[in-house]
């Protein structure tokens, strides 16, 4: 019988081997935790689609900030849920939102930690769209007003890095011109190609912000395309964005390989609320190992080409890799 030369079997005998041997690793400068903000004090409330996840008052963002932190996770992106909300989502951009106070108080209690504010409206707005509605619509223009508010809003108030979110054409070039006008110089996280999907249920459950009317299909990226998403970064870079944002992550792995392999650039990709969701669920049931799978899942995120990982999972991966 003849056998091959070469028996790839001999570098997988030990755990040992594997380990000197793997290609891809995952660790807790990896990873970006969300975090969702609300009005109140000593406020801690579960989010029932996201077992493990809660909306927090600004008090146990601290706390919480302060235990992801000790744990090695270096940064955490910010979700606000206002007191009120309006048409214009007027609370995104005032010096005293839930959003702008939350990163004063993390930035003078939480020293050393990256502090990311997400930028768009339907969290804020009556009608739960990202951006102005004119009729039916969302109008493009007038929204990137709102943005460049914001953008400065969220800068004074000391966020390291901005992250816009709406997908409106025009968003970073407007927030890189405004915080340039205002003397500041903050890294922007562009969410370059963010898909229409319904990976996001939960997310607008945790954030209170399902559109009251239609859907966001004429602003987010059609799921069935990728070239468009080359595009999409490709204009964001142009305009000034440092890192780009690939969401949601697991049914849009060959995205983040396309975007990495063409632009190497840092790249993000969001492990969204569906995603994380469906692993409670199905460790809930008893039918996979929650631990071996959020940890194939994020590795599998980093191998695809993401340098950072936005994910619900961030403190248990941290805590299954402390050990």
């Amino acid at each position: 019988m003849s056998l091959p030369f070469a028996r790839l079997r001999r570098l997988r005998q030990s755990a040992r081997l594997r380990d000197l041997l793997s290609e891809t690793t995952l660790s807790c400068r990896n990873l970006i935790a969300p975090i969702f903000v609300r009005p109140g004090k000593n406020v801690r409330r579960p989010i029932l689609s996201m077992p493990g996840q809660f909306q927090f008052s600004i008090d146990q963002v601290v706390k919480e900030a302060k235990e992801l932190k000790k744990l090695g996770i270096p940064a955490v992106i910010l979700f606000g849920i206002p007191s009120k909300k309006d048409t214009t989502g007027s609370e995104a951009y005032a010096r005293d939102g839930i959003i702008q106070t939350a990163v004063r108080e993390l930035k003078a209690k939480v020293p050393g930690l990256t502090v990311i504010t997400d930028l768009c409206f339907c969290e804020y707005t009556s009608h739960g769209h990202c951006g102005v509605v004119k009729g039916k619509s969302i109008d493009n223009d007038a929204t990137l007003s709102l943005i460049r508010k914001t953008a400065i809003a969220q800068a004074e108030a000391g966020a390291d890095i901005i992250a816009p979110s709406g997908m409106m054409d025009g968003a970073v070039k407007t927030i890189r011109s405004a915080l340039e006008q205002g003397g500041h110089d903050q890294i922007i996280m562009a969410y370059s190609a963010k898909y229409a999907s319904a990976f996001y249920g939960p997310f607008r459950d945790a954030a209170k912000s399902p559109p009251q009317f239609g859907d966001r299909k004429t602003y987010q990226m059609d799921f069935r395309n990728s070239r468009q998403a080359l595009l999409e970064v490709e204009q964001d870079l142009k305009e000034g964005a440092d890192i780009v944002m690939v969401k949601p992550a697991l049914a849009y792995l060959d995205v983040v390989r396309q975007v990495k392999d063409k632009f190497d650039v840092p790249v993000a990709a969001y492990n969204v609320s569906g995603e994380y969701a469906m692993v409670k669920a199905a460790a809930k049931a008893g039918w996979i190992d929650e631990e071996k799978i959020i940890l194939e899942i994020l590795t599998g995120i980093r191998r695809a080409g993401a340098d950072f990982i936005l994910t619900y999972h961030a403190k248990a991966v941290a805590k299954i890799l402390e050990r």
